[in-house]
């Protein structure tokens, strides 16, 4: 068994894997393949399902990257590595003259999280509830929310809505993966 299985370096590497690895997967592959195989119902259904799970790992493994964090290697002895400013009580020193962590991976950890957080509290279920509103427009129009022709004024209303909030939503992921890549440097500098 690798003595590192005691530390909280390899949680913290696995958490950041899992993060990056999750969100480029759902984010520019399963998402749109989805969503160019799938007919719109199932597609629609698809990410209903999917989205608040993504959306609660991509939340939770900020928290995990916070409660590993790996500090400042300030000696080795033989095998083991001494280690300072550990977890987030390290990464809550800011100023106080030892490595200050705070730009670099406090608030990327932080940024993560909220980004996650947002789409998960505010803008998942804000969408999916205009989805739903849109769905049972189509009952009372009698024609689907992508068909040709005109659409009633309700309908262009939440259609209009849906693409702000998937914009809104779209952005605000966009910013949290800018500061995973960027994090992934911060980290490769620990190692």
């Amino acid at each position: 068994m690798p003595s590192s299985i005691y530390s909280s370096q390899p949680y913290h590497l696995l958490a950041y894997g899992t993060l990056l690895g999750s969100n480029i997967f759902q984010t520019f592959f399963n998402g749109p393949l989805a969503f160019k195989a799938l007919p719109r119902p199932q597609f629609a259904t698809l990410q209903t399902t999917i989205i608040p799970a993504f959306f609660s790992l991509q939340t939770a493994l900020p928290v995990i990257l916070a409660l590993t964090w790996p500090g400042e290697k300030i000696a080795g002895l033989g095998n083991a590595v001494v280690r300072r400013g550990d977890g987030v009580s390290g990464l809550l020193r800011h100023g106080h003259g030892e490595a200050d962590f705070f730009w670099t991976a406090l608030v990327p950890i932080a940024v993560m999280f909220g980004s996650a957080a947002v789409n998960l509290i505010v803008l998942a279920p804000w969408t999916t509830s205009i989805m739903k509103q849109r769905k049972h427009q189509e009952t009372r129009d009698g024609k689907r929310y992508y068909d040709p022709g005109p659409r009633s004024d309700a309908m262009q209303k939440l259609n209009t809505s849906f693409s702000i909030l998937h914009s809104a939503s779209s952005i605000v992921s966009l910013v949290g993966t800018g500061y995973m890549i960027y994090y992934g440097f911060v980290l490769a500098d620990r190692l």
